[in-house]
């Protein structure tokens, strides 16, 4: 037993007012650790190798605990670029990512990516420092109510009022993060909380009533869906995030070719399908595959994995695949009917349900040769296209040179045209290679979330395929960047506008451009260049093959600026509301 001086009180002045935080008077033993090391202990048993963290003054007590440990603990320039690098980290590597943040200010610049892990299904913990529990609800120096802020936009969020709680709270809160269908948890952490002592005990289980992720598949469902697939016709799989997340593909190939069924992903399932497989039909919507709208929409039987049917993908909702019975496997029941009838639920892991299916199917060739012959007549007729120039950079031959030199690298995307060019011209074979803010679109997303998955993937290349607007959001984390060595390629497909906006404004807002104008906003070489990072400018197409590999061989973080023509639009592109087969696509020239 240890003697350890403890103060009866703490003054604090809040708003004029003094409030006396009074302490407990407790015995400290050699049993007992403070609640600052306790997490730290917490995270080292869920094997938490790196935090995205910025510290703040209710923190100090964790920070002084971080200044030991054997966590990675990388510091960002931007409590936003923590959120988005741990989001990226866990994408890219399928575990947990975890930020840090101060309190009030720290704290609320964490919402964006806690919102965007959220929409996409992300599973992240989301640290806060808080005021001291007396002080909380007085409007105390940086003080702010997170839980109740990110109350819509987390899993569960957790305020911890005794330090005893705490072991149990962060088990419960990796276990929820990380099973079911994933996403964010937060942990407010009062100052108090951090320096209080415990016996440190870390749970081996967990227990929650309301909570049981774990769900019993309905065998019956199955076995009907197995009947369903044999029976039609004009089949299609629709294949959704929630593939890559119940890391499903190779399951998913193989129900492709014993059905014979050619597929379809979304936005966020490019990968959990290869795209030089025959049965690939790319992405599908808004901005997919001519022959993937039209093959959806003249589909018999559509078999949904693991996606939630948002409007980029379905359009107009009552025109969304009208001839196809519609079969929805997917492990969150609030999905099922939510956008889109459905026939057929079977609610599941992706992967359980998959594998239980195909005990169920046998080889199906017959019924199929029609169908498959009419979408490859399709794929011949409406190919993805652009107009190339010899005298100005397009930026789907930019994306298509990054694939030539560097086909299995970890693509991130920033949002707008740079993105769908990003997914329409990179040819992805294998999940997790493609890394991009999908439901809540948030730009400034991408460069930290290359980051975070270079982190998480240090043998992996990792291009951030941006454009100048998003990049400028976050671009102060080239500092985190080059100080720790983390060698990414931001390749910037500058063409001076807010691109996706301008798009819309030429399209159908007579080309009033209002407020869309970027150029000669930033000279990204010296921007590069100011941070220690290198830089390189491509103005012509024959530029661009050396500047991608001259970036690749390069051993720090690279910036490319491909000063791209800045009139080029993203088609095909299907007009909001809609059919998804109502598409417009501008007529290329031989």
């Amino acid at each position: 037993m240890t003697d350890t001086w403890v103060p009866d009180h703490i003054l604090y002045l809040v708003k004029g007012r003094v409030f006396q935080l009074k302490r407990r008077k407790r015995t400290v033993t050699d049993a007992t650790i403070s609640g600052a090391k306790a997490l730290i202990e917490c995270l080292r048993d869920e094997r938490v190798d790196t935090i995205f963290g910025y510290p703040g003054g209710a923190l100090l007590p964790l920070y002084d605990e971080l200044y030991d440990a054997d966590i990675r603990h990388i510091l960002v320039r931007h409590e936003q670029g923590a959120a988005h690098a741990a989001d990226g980290y866990a994408r890219a590597t399928g575990k947990v990512g975890v930020c840090l943040a101060t309190s009030g200010p720290g704290a609320t610049n964490l919402v964006t990516g806690i919102a965007n892990a959220y929409m996409d299904s992300i599973p992240v913990v989301a640290i806060t420092g808080q005021v001291p529990t007396p002080l909380i609800g007085n409007d105390a120096f940086q003080e702010a109510d997170i839980t109740g802020i990110t109350l819509p936009i987390t899993k569960h969020n957790y305020l911890i009022k005794d330090v005893n709680d705490l072991p149990r709270i962060v088990k419960e809160a990796f276990f929820i993060a990380s099973t079911g269908r994933p996403g964010p948890v937060l942990i407010d952490l009062p100052k108090d909380i951090t320096t209080d002592e415990l016996e440190f005990k870390y749970p081996e289980t967990v227990h929650l009533r309301g909570y049981h992720p774990d769900i019993n598949i309905d065998k019956d469902a199955v076995r009907r869906a197995a009947s369903m697939m044999m029976q039609a016709e004009r089949p299609i799989i629709y294949a959704g995030g929630g593939v890559i997340i119940s890391n499903t593909s190779s399951e998913l190939l193989k129900l492709a070719e014993t059905i014979n069924a050619p597929v379809t992903t979304t936005l966020l399932g490019i990968g959990a399908f290869p795209q030089s497989h025959p049965l690939s039909l790319g992405m599908l919507g808004m901005h997919g595959t001519r022959y993937a709208n039209y093959a959806v929409q003249e589909s018999d039987l559509l078999i949904a994995i693991g996606a939630r049917f948002d409007d980029r993908v379905t359009g107009k909702i009552d025109a969304f695949a009208a001839q196809a019975k519609v079969i929805h496997i997917d492990i969150d029941p609030a999905e099922i009917g939510k956008n889109v009838r459905v026939d057929l639920p079977v609610i599941g892991d992706a992967r359980e349900v998959l594998r239980l299916l195909l005990s169920y199917l046998r080889e199906k060739q017959s019924k199929s040769g029609a169908w498959l012959e009419k979408i490859d007549a399709w794929k011949k007729e409406y190919p993805l296209q652009y107009q190339q120039s010899d005298t100005v950079i397009k930026p789907q031959y930019v994306i298509q040179e990054i694939h030539r030199a560097c086909p299995d690298a970890i693509i991130v995307t920033e949002v707008g045209q740079n993105q769908m060019w990003a997914a329409q011209y990179f040819q992805y074979e294998q999940p997790r290679t493609f890394i991009t803010s999908g439901g809540l679109g948030t730009m400034g997303y991408g460069f930290p979330a290359a980051m975070g998955a270079k982190v998480g993937c240090p043998d992996r290349t990792v291009i951030d395929i941006a454009g100048d607007g998003s990049f400028q959001m976050t671009s102060q984390e080239l500092a985190t960047v080059v100080k720790n060595d983390i060698c990414v390629v931001v390749a910037i497909l500058n063409n001076g506008y807010l691109g996706m906006v301008r798009q819309w404004q030429e399209l159908f807002f007579d080309r009033r451009y209002s407020h869309t104008e970027l150029t000669q906003s930033v000279d990204f070489v010296k921007l590069a260049e100011a941070y220690g990072a290198i830089g390189i400018r491509a103005e012509k197409p024959s530029e661009v093959p050396s500047a991608i590999s001259e970036a690749l061989a390069a051993d720090r973080a690279v910036i490319i600026d491909f000063v791209v023509d800045p009139t080029e639009n993203v088609f095909p592109m299907v007009p909001a509301g809609a059919a998804i087969n109502e598409i417009l696509e501008p007529e290329v020239t031989a």
